[in-house]
């Protein structure tokens, strides 16, 4: 089954830092680089999106994200938002992903949140390749797998 989209839709979240670039500039500086970018959003099967919290398909959903450096390695935190009915089904999961695939990491749920949705979880000591300029982060259903929206992250060094 098909998940409808209204399709893809960008947010895009700017880091607030300060600094200078070399050789000046204007005062009207332009904003840092974008630090997160919405793939999708979850919708209801009628394709109108979804606020509730309740997703016809049973997926998994994650709907924000962030990648935050931490001497070598990062700290990539998720917020998911999920169909979880208790011990019998819930997101029990979420991947970091690099561009081609790999998995770079994985926060293993232990129990449901029903009652805590959408719920944001954390992973410490995710090592991300110099190369690899954006992670996606996916989250894993229990009974139906992947097959949530994912959301990618632009790593800022």
């Amino acid at each position: 089954m098909t998940r409808s989209t209204l399709g893809a839709v960008a947010i895009t979240l700017v880091i607030a830092g300060c600094g200078s670039e070399a050789g000046g500039g204007a005062s009207d500086q332009t904003p840092a680089p974008a630090a997160t970018v919405r793939t999708d959003a979850p919708t209801t099967s009628n394709g109108e999106p979804s606020t509730t919290g309740e997703m016809d398909d049973g997926c998994a959903d994650v709907i924000d994200g962030s990648v935050t450096p931490s001497g070598d390695t990062f700290t990539v935190s998720a917020t998911v938002r999920s169909a979880d009915t208790g011990e019998d089904k819930y997101a029990d999961r979420w991947e970091v992903r690099g561009p081609d695939g790999t998995v770079l990491g994985e926060r293993v749920l232990t129990h449901p949140h029903v009652d805590e949705q959408p719920f944001s979880r954390s992973l410490s000591g995710v090592s991300i390749p110099d190369e690899v300029s954006s992670v996606v982060l996916a989250a894993h259903d229990s009974v139906v797998g992947f097959c949530g929206d994912i959301f990618e992250v632009v790593v800022q060094r």
